[in-house]
């Protein structure tokens, strides 16, 4: 039992494990943001653009009485826009965070490897001040 408990601290403490763990948190808190997003933002202009109609009340009712059991297909229907709604929103948004990132990757470099002692040298240079090679 001691070797188990010790294996799982060692696995607990393992920086991927932490980070998975942060990432699964942050994602609850961004998953309540998007959902948000959708129900209280994009599906009430959706209403609007289906003149005010309900996906959630259709539904089959299967047998008779106050009881019967109902095959609610609107709430599937709805389901699943909200499923593609949430789909465009984080694609949106990943998108737009690659974009910025790709940005900053982007930037003009500052130095240049010298070709003949393989040192980094200031981009315009003529001179490496390691070898004291001539550079192009």
């Amino acid at each position: 039992m001691k070797t188990f408990m010790a294996e799982f601290k060692k696995f607990v403490a393992r920086g991927n494990v932490m980070d998975m763990a942060v990432g699964i948190i942050i994602g609850g808190a961004f998953t309540a943001i998007v959902t948000s997003l959708v129900n209280d933002i994009l599906m009430p202009v959706l209403s609007l653009l289906t003149g005010g109609f309900d996906f959630n009340a259709l539904c089959i009712v299967l047998g008779e009485g106050e009881n019967a059991a109902t095959l609610n297909y609107g709430a599937f229907i709805a389901a699943i826009i909200n499923f593609l709604l949430i789909s465009l929103v984080i694609f949106i948004l990943i998108k737009a965070i690659n974009k910025m990132s790709r940005k900053k990757e982007d930037a003009p470099a500052t130095t240049k490897e010298c070709p003949f002692c393989k040192e980094q040298v200031a981009i315009t240079a003529t001179r490496c001040p390691h070898c004291t090679s001539q550079l192009q």
